[in-house]
């Protein structure tokens, strides 16, 4: 579980023991029952990351929204996006092997995840990791419920395919950019779980050999 569910669930089950001492019993209900529900959703499940070379797995569980290609810098790009119910495991996992080559926050809206304009105008964190012989970015995107974004490691730490990053607390959505030439293994409306989902397969390596601008590349798309 992750830390946060402790501090939720107790507070929430002392509020419970509270309410409970000095006012009705039954009143002490919903108190527990959200301490309930935030030791459910802050969990932290044990997943099986793919081992193969140049796979890329999702780095969040939810539902495959969006599957686009964007142009940008003179190449093609495939876009997953991925929405996070707040019935969804909310933990992050990097999509492959590599360096973080660059942690980019941008403060903004918190508009429905599912909303397009969210990929733009929320507030929401950029992570570029290089590794594999390819650059993969995904953005963490706050949602209408969400108000924060944690994500741990800093620009120059090693992850290892599947390592848990961080999180994005309640509904959200994150973003997938990786290289068009990789071999797409999702669609539309496929559910996919953070670090064991295969969302593509690198076809040919050492074709992304710097980190792109996410905005950049989104920009020149339209």
């Amino acid at each position: 579980m992750v830390r946060d569910g402790y501090y939720y669930g107790m507070a929430f089950l002392a509020a419970a023991v509270l309410v409970g001492w000095f006012a009705k019993p039954g009143w002490a209900l919903i108190p527990a029952l959200l301490a309930l529900f935030f030791l459910w959703f802050f969990r932290d499940p044990e997943r099986a990351v793919p081992a193969t070379n140049g796979t890329i797995v999702s780095p969040a569980d939810g539902k495959v929204t969006d599957v686009s290609i964007v142009a940008g810098s003179g190449k093609t790009w495939t876009r997953i996006s991925i929405f996070l119910s707040v019935f969804d495991v909310h933990v992050n996992r990097s999509p492959i092997a590599g360096v973080v080559h660059e942690v980019r926050y941008q403060r903004g809206k918190f508009l429905n995840a599912m909303d397009r304009a969210s990929a733009e105008q929320n507030e929401q964190n950029i992570v570029y990791v290089e590794g594999d012989g390819q650059t993969v970015i995904f953005k963490q995107i706050a949602g209408l419920l969400a108000r924060r974004i944690v994500f741990n490691p800093k620009v120059g730490d090693r992850l290892e395919r599947g390592q848990r990053v961080g999180l994005i607390k309640f509904g959200s959505r994150v973003d997938v950019l990786f290289d068009s030439a990789a071999a797409l293994q999702v669609k539309i409306g496929d559910r996919v779980r953070g670090g064991a989902s295969v969302l593509a397969y690198v076809v040919s390596k050492g074709e992304l050999t710097g980190a792109v601008s996410y905005s950049s590349v989104e920009k020149e798309a339209r």
